[in-house]
């Protein structure tokens, strides 16, 4: 074989590769950008800007089909509320809170304690294809998320330090939720 064949078709098989990598980059990323589109339109709780941040935030989002799409958002949500139940752990250690935050912020461990058990039923309801019931273990999220915050505003004058983590669990979970809607 002669060097310049060898030569040429090494880089044609490369430039094939790359441009197989790119297209593959483009289309995840349209399929993201698609889905957020079609979610932040049918539901007002999605925001198309969080939505396709977060879904790229994943490395293994751009080669994700829609039902890959799901698993990812289902596993943000379980990632946030892991953290978010970290960060009150770590609240609560504080030796001068206020009576009533230490009780707010002690409801919300254990809602956001039943939150990552309810998810981790989520995804195995979703794995086993049982959308209804993911579904509505992922409600059960976004119910815990919004009682965490309610809790805090029961008391005027007092503010929650869990907002936007309460926030961002709503909307991941509401993500989730439309997502699995489009397979269903």
């Amino acid at each position: 074989m002669k060097p310049i064949f060898s030569f040429s078709l090494l880089f044609t098989f490369s430039l094939l590769l790359l441009l197989l990598v790119v297209a593959g980059e483009v289309t995840g990323r349209s399929l993201i950008s698609g889905t957020c589109k079609k979610i932040s339109k049918s539901d007002p709780n999605v925001k198309f800007n969080f939505c396709t941040n977060s879904l790229q935030s994943a490395p293994a989002s751009r080669c994700a089909s829609l039902r890959g799409l799901a698993k990812i958002s289902i596993r943000l949500t379980r990632n946030n509320l892991t953290d978010t139940r970290c960060h009150v752990k770590e609240l609560l250690l504080r030796k001068h809170l206020d009576p009533y935050v230490r009780a707010c912020l002690d409801d919300c461990f254990v809602l956001y304690s039943d939150a990552i058990s309810s998810v981790k039923e989520a995804m195995k309801n979703f794995n086993s294809k049982r959308y209804v019931d993911a579904n509505i273990e992922l409600s059960s999220v976004l119910d815990d998320a919004t009682t965490c915050e309610d809790g805090f505003r029961e008391r005027k004058g007092v503010v929650s330090p869990l907002t936007k983590r309460n926030n961002d669990t709503f909307e991941l979970s509401a993500m989730a939720l439309s997502i699995i809607h489009l397979i269903d």
